[in-house]
């Protein structure tokens, strides 16, 4: 149970956040009126991608130091978890869109540059498919991760503020927070934030558990 604490607490969060995010009242913004509970969504799925592609790019680079299985291991992983968060990112904006900008998809920046990003990393994926030795799958895919993360940074948070753009504190907008102050949306916002990631943290530490029970007994049968 003590080992367990943060998968009690992610799968709390994420019911507060849904119940809460569904239910609570929201401030009645211009355009966005009751569409703005998509923010505990859309948004806070694009922070646990940011994570779970920061820490899949910080064990790329371990796998490079140590050449431990284990490592690349967690770098693709946690890859996966964050292409999944990535494109329910892209879905549930989709769906915000066409109600606050009246379509699906409008070539916005940020959309662009978010489709991108996970067209980069499903390239990440083939590549990796692509080859077949352990080892040079392992260096290969873990460079390729490196300089994918250090495009994705400015690509999907630095460009799209420097051009016209529809989303909120990008090509001049305004943030949420510089004309909204009502705490109603940071109680459930916040709190979805650290949900999403630790349920993130959930669904890759399985996934690792069962790819290295999955390595250890294709070894057995070789040895055998």
């Amino acid at each position: 149970m003590r080992q367990s604490w943060w998968k009690i607490l992610a799968i709390a969060l994420l019911l507060y956040t849904f119940t809460a995010g569904l239910l609570w009242d929201v401030p009645r913004l211009p355009i966005l009126n009751e569409t703005i509970r998509a923010l505990y969504f859309h948004v806070t799925m694009w922070f646990g991608m940011l994570v779970a592609l920061l820490i899949s790019m910080i064990y790329s680079i371990r796998y490079l130091r140590s050449n431990n299985l284990k490592d690349d291991d967690v770098a693709i992983e946690f890859a996966n978890v964050a292409i999944l968060f990535g494109m329910l990112g892209i879905f549930t904006g989709m769906l915000w869109a066409k109600f606050a900008w009246g379509d699906y998809w409008s070539g916005d920046p940020k959309q662009n540059a978010a489709a991108i990003a996970l067209l980069m990393y499903f390239a990440y994926l083939i590549l990796r498919g692509s080859l077949t030795d352990t080892q040079q799958r392992g260096r290969i895919s873990a460079i390729y991760n490196i300089f994918a993360f250090a495009i994705y940074i400015p690509l999907v948070y630095i460009l799209p503020r420097m051009t016209d753009s529809l989303h909120p504190g990008n090509g001049g907008n305004p943030g949420f927070n510089s004309y909204d102050t009502d705490a109603t949306l940071k109680m459930v916002f916040y709190p979805a934030i650290i949900g999403w990631i630790l349920f993130g943290t959930w669904i890759a530490t399985v996934r690792i558990r069962m790819r290295r029970v999955e390595r250890t007994l294709e070894d057995r049968m070789l040895n055998s």
